[in-house]
């Protein structure tokens, strides 16, 4: 464990010290879009943040290479070759939408040629685990298909779902801890090779997105773009395939001795990527409900538009921290949910307790006075721009609602300024 926390954290840390580097190239390089009518911030904010996720990925490899656990995911396949071009294919496809834009359907077509390379080199289903029927093996054709799909889909499903500050990074952080902690469980639990290239690429995955974050919340520096969307998506794409596409049930069958006790374990594994698409439900079904609604609509299905769920919640009236929050918790509850399926009943009252706070926080978020914050003990880890962000006092009023008050002029005809809001009663602020 340790060894995947190490590589976590060069992870995190290289994404993390690369963003601020990367935002001034961002400025410098003019990849800063104007305000689209679907979009919900008011100012132009640079992008490129994936080529900071994909630095920090390019290190947590690096690091990971010289790590005596991990060898074996170097040495017994081309996992890290096949995901590190794809990642550099589809990652250059990201800058280039970023900074020029790119047509949906080239767009489309970038993405699977990144996933045909990536089957070329060996990120391929090669079988499906059938309950009852053991590993159906597919044909090589039927394997290129279905993995291709998978990762399109994918991509685009993390790629839908980036519209508001944080949110992205942060459903994909989940599903990567959760995935992590399912592949983490078969390679060392069961001995189950197959299961270290997955584990180590959601190690990657998590400390890339954690990396990111602290300049992607809202009110975000700098957004991730095509270039780290549709990077992570591919990412948390090739762990499900490598783990999913790979794992023998008869091996989990022989160590417990009990077809039926293996079954129940591979649940995730049975249903093929259960898990990742499990956590990512939501933006699925914004995938599907945008798609179908546009098409109804008679335009394209790539069409941009304002109608996805995180755009319904602000519409409704929650604020930006508070939409990101409830998808958060939406994300980890189905999360935990799934990976309960799969843990001994001796150690489900931890997945229990999870469980409960997930729909405890849903709960409070619900609550019409309750205002996201950070709690005054954390202040001193998080950046000055996040501090105090709760509810205002009485009397307190935005600067820039008080100089407006000051400086605007009573009608023509009376003299003096308006009075500053909450200073009192209107002759408070009146000169007579």
């Amino acid at each position: 464990m340790r060894e995947y926390l190490l590589t976590l954290f060069v992870s995190a840390a290289v994404t993390y010290l690369l963003t601020g580097a990367v935002r001034r190239f961002a400025i410098a390089a003019g990849a800063m879009p104007e305000i689209r009518a679907r979009d919900v911030h008011k100012e132009p904010t640079p992008r490129l943040g994936g080529m900071a996720m994909f630095g920090g990925l390019c290190a947590g490899l690096l690091i990971a290479r010289h790590l005596p656990g991990m060898e074996v995911v170097f040495t017994d396949s081309t996992d890290v070759q096949a995901l590190l071009s794809g990642c550099a294919l589809i990652c250059l496809l990201g800058v280039i939408d970023d900074k020029w834009g790119v047509d949906a359907i080239i767009k489309l077509l970038g993405q699977a040629l990144a996933a045909g390379v990536m089957v070329w080199q060996g990120i391929v289903i090669l079988w499906l685990p059938i309950p009852g029927e053991g590993p159906v093996s597919l044909t090589p054709t039927q394997g290129t298909i279905l993995t291709i799909a998978i990762v399109v889909i994918t991509i685009n499903a993390v790629n839908f779902v980036d519209g508001l500050d944080g949110l992205a990074a942060g459903m994909v952080c989940i599903a990567g801890l959760a995935f992590f902690a399912y592949a983490y469980r078969l390679w060392f639990g069961y001995g189950i090779e197959g299961a270290a290239a997955p584990t180590m690429f959601t190690a990657l995955l998590v400390g890339m997105c954690v990396g990111f974050l602290p300049h992607n919340l809202h009110p975000a520096r700098i957004f991730m773009g095509d270039s780290g969307s549709m990077l992570i998506g591919l990412m948390l794409a090739a762990a499900a395939i490598t783990l999913t596409g790979r794992i023998d049930p008869g091996v989990v069958a022989a160590q417990s001795g009990s077809q039926t006790f293996a079954t129940h374990k591979l649940v995730p594994v049975y249903i093929p990527l259960i898990l990742p698409f499990a956590v990512l439900i939501v933006p699925l079904i914004d995938l599907v409900m945008a798609v179908t609604r546009r098409g109804w609509a008679g335009r394209s299905p790539f069409a941009a538009d304002k109608g996805h769920l995180h755009h319904r919640l602000l519409e409704i009236g929650h604020s930006h921290s508070r939409a990101v929050l409830i998808m958060y918790f939406w994300s980890g509850l189905i999360a935990s949910f799934t990976v309960l399926i799969s843990v001994r009943p001796a150690r489900r009252p931890i997945v229990y307790a999870g469980l409960g706070f997930m729909a405890l926080g849903l709960i409070v978020l619900l609550l019409p006075w309750f205002r996201p914050r950070v709690p005054r003990w954390l202040y001193v880890f998080v950046p000055p721009r996040y501090r105090g962000r709760g509810r205002r006092r009485a009397g307190d009023v935005p600067a820039d609602i008080a100089r407006e008050s000051v400086e605007q002029p009573w009608p023509a005809g009376e003299s003096g300024t308006r009075p500053v809001a909450g200073s009192g009663s209107r002759s408070q602020g009146r000169r007579l």
